[in-house]
């Protein structure tokens, strides 16, 4: 794929990136058998590269009481009010196959309100938006419908830190021209 398809910014080739950053890409092809753009698009800022991959995988990859296809829910929906084409196509073929719901991402992507979710999904994705979109008038009374739900404090702090770091990647994914890639179009719509 050439770098015009990926990004408007110069991709640089994989054997001119740092060692760290050739041997994650590699792995991610080899897991997945494709690179996600995201990849090759921030892979000329290495600094930012790893900065962002690592305060991603601390959100998005640990155990605690947000379920991954929750964390997924959460960038679907922000990155649809967002605008992100990229993000909600790639983490909704993410949120698909974690969920193990051919329907979700797209309910999510297009209205979440109407989305077959639980309640409590729906209050987590109701503050998520909140976040997303009008941070400064989150206050105490959706802190504590939270809690009316079930979650804590550290899971507060994740739905809210998950909808502010994607809605830097939704921004920079728009500014840059990432594409998603096709494979994710067709991932986790039908059963293996």
């Amino acid at each position: 794929m050439t770098s015009a398809a990926v990004s408007r910014f110069p991709v640089p080739a994989l054997a001119d990136m740092p060692d760290d950053i050739r041997t994650r890409i590699l792995g991610v092809q080899e897991k997945s058998g494709f690179v996600p753009n995201v990849f090759l698009s921030l892979a000329g800022r290495p600094d930012e590269f790893r900065a962002f991959f690592a305060y991603h995988d601390a959100l998005m990859e640990k155990d605690s009481g947000l379920s991954k296809a929750e964390r997924e829910m959460i960038v679907v929906a922000t990155s649809a009010a967002n605008q992100c084409q990229y993000c909600v196509i790639a983490h909704g073929a993410i949120l698909r196959i974690r969920a193990k719901n051919p329907r979700i991402a797209d309910q999510i992507a297009v209205n979440y309100r109407k989305a077959e979710i639980t309640e409590r999904q729906r209050a987590m994705l109701d503050f998520a938006m909140k976040v997303s979109r009008e941070a400064e008038r989150v206050g105490d009374a959706d802190f504590d419908t939270l809690r009316e739900h079930g979650f804590g404090d550290d899971d507060i702090w994740d739905i809210a830190a998950i909808a502010a770091f994607f809605a830097l990647s939704n921004r920079m994914a728009n500014v840059t021209g990432m594409r998603p890639n096709d494979e994710f179009y067709l991932m986790g719509r039908l059963p293996k």
